[in-house]
C-alpha cells in the first residue's frame, strides 16, 4: 500500500512498514497543507493511508465518503511510538479504504 505520513508523525517509523510504500508529506512539499487540502491531494494521488497524529482531524474534517484510511497515533514521541509500534503496524496493516482507526499510545 502507498502510505504518507503526515507532518507530525516520526520518520523512524517507516523502517517497521517495509511492505509498504511510505512517503512523507514533508518529502512531496505538502507540510503546509491544511487538513481538507491533504486529504484531497492524498486521495487524489493514490495513497492508500495516512498516518497522523491529528487526533482532531475527525472533528475538522467530513470524512464520510473517504477513499483513504486514516490511522491516528495518539502522540509524536517516537520513543513511546516504537515501544508501541506492533499495534501501529496492525492498524496500518488492515487499514481498509475510507476507515479511522486510533492507536493508543501509552
Amino acid at each position: 500500500m502507498r502510505v504518507l505520513f503526515d507532518q507530525g508523525t516520526p520518520v523512524p517509523l517507516r523502517k517497521y512498514l517495509p511492505v509498504h510504500q511510505v512517503t512523507t508529506t514533508f518529502e512531496l512539499g505538502w507540510n503546509n497543507l491544511k487538513n481538507g487540502e491533504l486529504l484531497q491531494k492524498s486521495e487524489e494521488s493514490r495513497f492508500s493511508v495516512l498516518v497522523t497524529t491529528d487526533q482532531n482531524l475527525r472533528y475538522q474534517q467530513n470524512l464520510t465518503g473517504r477513499k483513504i484510511a486514516m490511522v491516528v497515533l495518539t502522540t509524536t514521541s517516537w520513543p513511546r511510538i516504537e515501544r508501541a509500534v506492533e499495534h501501529v503496524t496492525r492498524a496500518v496493516d488492515s487499514a481498509v479504504p475510507g476507515s479511522y482507526v486510533e492507536v493508543p499510545i501509552p
